[in-house]
């Protein structure tokens, strides 16, 4: 997510590998937040401890060089950044400079002296500014953004030097023709691995610039520190816009018809306010009541949705989606992100043409599975060939809903204003299925929700996941800690921390993963670590976590990235876990896992009245399962949307021209391309949607949103072989389960994902499966 704007600049870098970003928001695929991969290894060894030892005794105190275990957050605090990076930067410095010196004075260099050498070099400084990088997203403040945006420039030139080192291509290079020459279909997965991440690096390399001299690589490095730059301030953009807003309601007749958690979510949020702005010493803080008021209404998605949801007050729902909408945008003054949009574009451009070439969409496609623009273009015409005409008569049915409910206010429109559309959407959905999200909440309590969870992976995984709350440091007492366990070994096989609730005031919105430990054999670290990121619904009282169902279905979502990541067998850091995966193909275990949302089994072994412990009634599950392909055209369309917008803008577009006003403006393009795939929605005149669409500008996903539709034709058609042998099959769906375990999420980027899926699936995929599981077969 989503990933991560934060510790994102040392994965970017690192020999040229692209960021991993991944976020979503609640009721569509697109962002959370978003998501930050750091290095492949992001955790210190007994070995790296050795090779930054130097650093370690100049600042035996600073946390951020304790690096023999998980992060000490605790003692982390942001006035140790500095001195961390500036240790660790000059010991770097000194051992590429040796390195570099070495790998000259060698014709035939050997793997082991060169890849594996630079990820312990690099070790150290990606733990650190990896750690960093995650309390940016999870505990942001003034001080800690300054030190990260002091730095920031010093990790890109550090990391620029290893992505355009001569001495270092070359010997990749001459590993790979000597590899070559001796290449064999019988390779066994070891030597598979470290082929992959020869190749990978000598891509991500000539995509770094390693090829260009002179004035071309003076330019290309101005470029690569000023993005860097503009993608953190375009986040903090985001992210301090959000939080500035507020709506605060005391009347309670324009609570009418508002669910119970809604109510109890604002009334608590105006009450934490008072208390956050009372002086010490002051207890005239009146108690929350949920029924009486007052509410405070933000715009994290836990606020946001329930308003634009079950408001029934127009001018309150347009003043809350305007405001969202046009986050870091023009009328927020040094916050505007507009500017910025263009000159994004503009460099990226530039790069572009300077390693040759014609556009950023064909850089970005270089490297991803998807062979071409018109590639992309065709599977979003095929997908939108059959949601358009689907979104088109939903919306209909919408409309003539509110046409006929809503009095005389709407008795007479043609068409719904945009913050109509999700009210009546929620009102149509309840009268088609006779029940409202709120009747299902009590059911996904979140203690509850991960058991659940937790009993699928052990079914189709053989895995068991156990609660190890206590045993490490958290950076917020709501976080949780978990280890996962091989059930045939019962060994220790990887952990997790899991980050659930939204907290506005410093934690960026959406949901995402993000790596702590990468399984790495070159700085003997066995046991992969993840972080698990989301903003549900937080408790109230003494009242659980209730989730709504999407926020079930993102639980699920991220822990499939986490999964690729864990249970990894790669041992190669370049490749193990979610590292060198094709950007295409990382939302396939993600996308895959949102599916047994829908399994009975699965649903039952969670869905249990938070109070009186009753399962979730027989119909209410059928009802649930009905709602799957509900507004499913719309939804897709939406998808396609984002993607095409996307991939126009870094493929077509000319940035100089648009802001300059001699071309088409970024808003032009973003109401023609959503002419051909929202017709039925089109954007207003105020939309500011792009100030906001962190996922291309700050993130991971620039000329790579297609990617979520792209693996998601991937992801369904690897559930269709669950549901082929039958999903009430016990044993058939664990052989299916285990296959799925020993390839997709096994084997990480050391094998192409093309070929991974063939080996899971026994072909290629086709889109049937997405199209039958959307309801547009």
């Amino acid at each position: 997510m989503k990933i991560s704007r934060e510790a994102f600049m040392f994965s970017l870098l690192r020999l040229g590998t692209p960021v991993v970003t991944r976020a979503f928001v609640a009721s569509t695929p697109l962002s959370r937040r978003a998501f930050a991969a750091i290095t492949s290894t992001s955790m210190v060894s007994s070995s790296a401890t050795e090779a930054s030892s130097g650093a370690a005794t100049a600042l035996a105190d600073n946390p951020f060089l304790e690096q023999d275990d998980l992060p000490k957050f605790s003692k982390i605090e942001p006035e140790y950044l500095t001195p961390a990076v500036e240790t660790l930067l000059e010991k770097l410095e000194q051992d590429f400079a040796k390195l570099e010196s070495d790998l000259s004075q060698k014709d035939s260099p050997d793997y082991e002296e060169v890849l594996p050498e630079v990820e312990r070099m690099q070790f150290p400084l990606g733990y650190t500014w990896g750690v960093a990088g995650h309390l940016n997203g999870v505990k942001n403040g003034d001080e800690l953004r300054q030190a990260y945006e002091t730095n920031q420039p010093k990790v890109v030139q550090a990391m620029t030097k290893f992505s355009q080192s001569k001495p270092l291509y070359d010997a990749l290079s001459a590993i790979e023709k000597q590899w070559e020459e001796t290449k064999s279909s019988e390779d066994d997965f070891e030597m598979q691995q470290k082929r992959r991440a020869v190749e990978n690096s000598l891509l991500g390399m000539k995509l770094g610039g390693v090829g260009l001299e002179g004035a071309e690589k003076e330019r290309f490095n101005e470029i690569k520190m000023r993005l860097a730059a503009l993608a953190t301030t375009f986040s903090n953009n985001v992210l301090d816009t959000t939080k500035d807003f507020s709506l605060t309601i005391d009347d309670p007749a324009k609570m009418e018809g508002v669910p119970d958690s809604a109510k109890g979510l604002w009334a608590n949020a105006h009450t934490q306010f008072l208390k956050s702005q009372a002086k010490e010493g002051d207890e005239d803080v009146p108690e929350m009541d949920a029924e009486k008021g007052p509410w405070r209404i933000t715009l994290d998605m836990p606020s946001y949705i329930p308003a634009m949801s079950h408001l029934k007050d127009r001018e309150l729902r347009e003043q809350v989606y305007k405001a969202y909408l046009q986050r870091s945008s023009e009328i927020h003054g040094d916050k505007n992100n507009v500017p910025l949009i263009y000159e994004i574009l503009t460099l990226r451009k530039e790069m572009a043409k300077l390693l040759g070439f014609n556009n950023y969409a064909e850089l970005s496609l270089a490297k991803k599975m998807a062979p071409s623009v018109e590639s992309v273009e065709e599977l979003t015409d095929l997908i939108a060939e059959k949601a358009v005409p689907a979104a088109k008569k939903e919306l209909e049915e919408i409309t003539a809903l509110a046409k006929e409910q809503g009095g005389e206010e709407y008795a007479n429109i043609d068409k719904l204003e945009p913050w109509d559309v999700t009210f009546w959407s929620e009102r149509l959905k309840e009268s088609k299925f006779d029940m409202t999200e709120e009747e299902l909440r009590p059911y996904f309590a979140l203690p509850a929700v991960l058991d659940g969870m937790f009993g699928l992976l052990n079914r189709i995984f053989d895995v068991t996941v156990k609660s190890a709350d206590g045993e490490v440091e958290v950076w917020n007492k709501d976080v949780r800690f978990f280890k996962i366990f091989d059930n045939e070994s019962g060994k220790h096989i990887a952990s997790f921390f899991l980050d659930p609730y939204s907290r506005p005031a410093d934690k960026r919105g959406g949901a995402w993963m993000d790596v702590c430990i990468g399984k790495s054999q070159a700085v003997n670290r066995d046991i992969p670590v993840a972080y698990l990121t989301c903003n549900g619904s937080p408790p109230v009282g003494d009242q659980p976590s209730l989730m709504t169902f999407r926020e079930v279905e993102t639980l699920f979502h991220e822990t499939g990235h986490g999964l690729q990541h864990m249970l990894t067998k790669a041992s190669v850091g370049d490749v193990a876990g979610i590292n060198g995966i094709e950007w295409d193909a990382v939302e396939l275990p993600s996308q895959f896992m949102e599916n047994w949302c829908y399994d009975r089994p699965t649903v039952y072994g969670f869905a249990k009245h938070w109070k009186t412990g009753e399962p979730l009634p027989e119909e209410k599950f059928q009802k649930l399962c009905d709602q799957k392909i509900f507004n499913a055209g719309m939804m897709s369309c939406r998808q396609l949307y984002f993607g095409q917008l996307d991939m126009t803008l870094h493929a077509d577009y000319d940035p100089v021209a648009g802001e300059k006003g001699e071309g088409k403006s970024i808003f032009d393009v973003q109401r023609e391309v959503a002419s051909k795939y929202v017709p039925h929605a089109m954007p207003l005149e105020e939309d500011r949607f792009l100030c906001s669409f962190s996922h291309i500008f700050a993130g991971g996903y620039s000329a790579g949103y297609y990617s979520y539709k792209w693996a998601e034709v991937m992801s369904a058609d690897a559930f269709g072989a669950f549901e082929d042998v039958g999903l009430d099959n016990e044993e058939e769906v664990k052989k299916v389960g285990k296959k799925f375990k020993d390839t997709v999420l096994s084997l990480g980027g050391g094998v192409p994902p093309s070929e991974v899926f063939k080996m899971f699936r026994g072909r290629d995929p086709t889109p049937d499966a997405l199209l039958r599981h959307n309801g547009l077969a």
